[in-house]
């Protein structure tokens, strides 16, 4: 949730904001919604002062004097809760609208509505090229054994994938030197619930929006995560961090869940988007003033990690209109899929600045001993089944089967997964 002060002092700077990621809504119409409430509020305060007022003289009068002003205090006491009804009911159409509203744009974010609008800011590697017939992951994977669609289906229908053998082990280690590779990092290892309150994902403004994107559980009013960011941003909620604890850096490992509603016909073959999948994800709690270079310090994370898997990527400036809710910029890094024959985004890091704090209600005290909200990042350090079809198509050998890179294989014990 953004400062009201955006609507209030700013509002041109809003309308450029929302203008940018194609967000439409009447602010002026807004605006006076806000004034209205405020001004309901504001009178029936000054009533209930009135009334407070002629309740205390009361006692020291006598006869018509003191009935007259038990019947005005009386009036005023109805008025008061009428204007107060009326200042809830404004409060709730105007928050019914305001917290619709996604964060401020950053000015550097790149122009546009689309995913095609992102700018590519640099290439690391080049295209993997293969001098024999490429081999999607399905096919591969298939052949090896090692990836069942076909029996995922049967089980839990379509939007599913079954992985096992030497292709489990391959996910285990991914994930164990991710871990030990943030935690020397300075991000402490996290496994957090799955199953999350419905303020969680308020709070960290998946909701309203994104609402039909989330699996629920409506016996227990639980929802199952699309991410880890969810949990490890709400794991402080109503919480004050001493500026000295910042940064304060989570890595999450959780298996996550999404509807992919709005995705019909698109990547349906093979483990691309799924409903269920594992991943890694940083999550930072930071001073306002060191956002930005945290987003740089979470790029240059997931890069590393990229490099060190000997995968070909890209990385892109987010378009406005793309952007999540919560997000006031994002990056997204997309590997190289010699299957698709083109980039796909594997990894993303997004600067929420002060809008899930401030609906999380999480601060630090400055150096004046007064609260101030944090900033907070999120970034995805492993996205385990898209890295896994990453590694399986750019180091297949033409012969069924695919290389291990060099940073796993202490951790795999195998240098390859080959067929049986």
């Amino acid at each position: 949730m953004i400062d009201i002060a955006y609507l209030r002092d700013h509002r041109d700077e809003l309308a450029v904001s929302l203008s940018r990621r194609g967000f439409e809504l009447d602010l002026d119409a807004l605006g006076v919604l806000d004034e209205d409430r405020r001004m309901a509020r504001s009178e029936a305060e000054e009533l209930r002062s009135a009334q407070n007022a002629i309740g205390k003289s009361i006692p020291g009068l006598d006869g018509e004097e003191k009935k007259a002003a038990i019947e005005e205090a009386g009036m005023l006491a109805g008025r008061y809760k009428e204007l107060l009804t009326t200042a809830d009911d404004l409060d709730d159409q105007f928050n019914s609208q305001w917290v619709t509203l996604p964060n401020m744009t950053d000015p550097t974010a790149a122009d546009g509505l689309e995913e095609e609008d992102a700018v590519e800011i640099k290439r690391v590697g080049e295209p993997t090229v293969l001098d024999f017939d490429v081999e999607d992951h399905v096919d591969l994977g298939v052949a090896l054994g090692v990836v069942d669609i076909e029996r995922a289906t049967k089980i839990s229908g379509s939007r599913f994938a079954l992985i096992k053998g030497k292709l489990v082990l391959l996910e285990l280690a991914l994930v164990r030197w991710v871990m030990e590779n943030l935690h020397e990092h300075g991000f402490t290892p996290v496994i957090p619930p799955v199953l999350v309150r419905e303020h969680a994902l308020f709070g960290t403004g998946f909701f309203p929006g994104d609402r039909d994107q989330v699996y629920s559980v409506e016996q227990d009013d639980l929802f199952l995560v699309g991410t880890s960011e969810v949990p490890l941003a709400a794991m402080h909620g109503d919480e004050i961090f001493d500026s000295d604890d910042l940064p304060h850096r989570y890595a999450g490992f959780s298996t996550c869940f999404r509807v992919e509603a709005g995705t019909y016909g698109k990547d349906t073959r093979g483990m691309f988007r799924v409903h269920q999948f594992d991943k890694v994800e940083m999550f930072s709690f930071v001073l306002p003033d060191r956002s930005q270079e945290e987003h740089e310090y979470l790029l240059e994370r997931e890069e590393e990690l990229v490099r060190d898997l000997e995968i070909p990527y890209r990385v892109v400036n987010v378009a406005a209109g793309d952007l999540g809710s919560s997000a006031a910029k994002k990056y997204d890094i997309e590997a190289w899929f010699p299957g698709q024959d083109r980039y796909r985004e594997i990894t993303s890091t997004s600067n929420t600045t002060d809008f899930q704090s401030r609906r999380l209600k999480i601060r630090y005290k400055d150096e004046d001993g007064k609260n101030r909200l944090v900033h907070t990042l999120n970034g995805t350090a492993v996205a385990i089944g898209r890295t896994l079809i990453a590694l399986m198509e750019n180091h297949q050998d033409g012969e069924g089967s695919f290389r291990i890179p060099q940073a796993l294989i202490p951790y795999t014990g195998f240098d390859s997964i080959d067929p049986e």
